[in-house]
């Protein structure tokens, strides 16, 4: 059985959220790449669970765009195509600046250990950071940052666009299109002046040094597009 959702205590709930984590995760490091074939019965089997709590969770996925149902073939994954995913990213940029006046939730030690070990591996990636390292650590940037703010449909929507987009910079990174050292450098950097923001208090300016690197990363991925396109 995988790990994470073997835990008998774990409720109906818990087991179907974590179930639904594991699956989001393999498609956004590309561990099932766009076009692979997911099987409810082969899935149910690995995770030791039942067919209905897995359609379930392959179903939230479709929601939320990463998967689709095709009559007669199953469950595909999505592509992950910037064109099309323009529009979800640009809203992105957008709605993370509200992060910083929507119920915003000031953090307290516990938050700031764990910010500071997040820039200690953002500083790690330099050395030996790979795509797949440096985007695990964004999932995990992106689910902390998030308890930032305890709007809780601001928090859905968030993530839900979040998960959309991310498989774009991997993608981009696993063709050699980006200059991962740069991108490493800036992430690090954002990290830190979030940091310098929040030991100031000023969870508005958090949100905007969010916003901004999420639109300059946006707007790097167009450039390498159009560059593509007319090469």
């Amino acid at each position: 059985m995988a790990d994470g959702v073997s835990d008998p205590g774990m409720t109906v709930k818990d087991r179907h959220a974590a179930l639904h984590e594991i699956l989001r995760q393999r498609i956004c490091l590309l561990d099932y790449p766009p076009g692979t074939q997911l099987s409810e019965i082969a899935l149910a089997k690995e995770f030791g669970t039942s067919r209905t709590p897995m359609r379930r969770v392959l179903a939230r996925l479709e929601e939320e765009g990463l998967v689709q149902s095709v009559h007669g073939v199953g469950t595909i994954v999505t592509d992950a195509d910037i064109t099309e995913l323009e529009q979800a990213y640009r809203l992105r940029v957008e709605l993370t600046a509200l992060t910083g006046t929507l119920d915003p939730v000031m953090p307290g030690d516990v938050f700031f250990n764990h910010l500071q070990a997040l820039i200690d591996r953002a500083s790690e990636m330099a050395v030996s950071g790979t795509p797949r390292s440096f985007t695990e650590l964004d999932m995990d940037v992106f689910q902390t940052l998030l308890d930032l703010t305890a709007n809780e449909p601001l928090r859905q929507v968030l993530e839900r666009l979040y998960y959309q987009t991310k498989r774009l910079w991997l993608v981009r990174a696993i063709k050699a299109e980006l200059d991962l050292q740069d991108e490493y450098n800036i992430f690090r950097h954002e990290l830190e002046a979030i940091q310098i923001a929040l030991r100031s208090g000023d969870l508005s300016a958090v949100a905007q040094i969010q916003r901004a690197h999420i639109s300059m990363s946006f707007n790097r991925l167009l450039s390498q597009r159009d560059e593509g396109q007319s090469a």
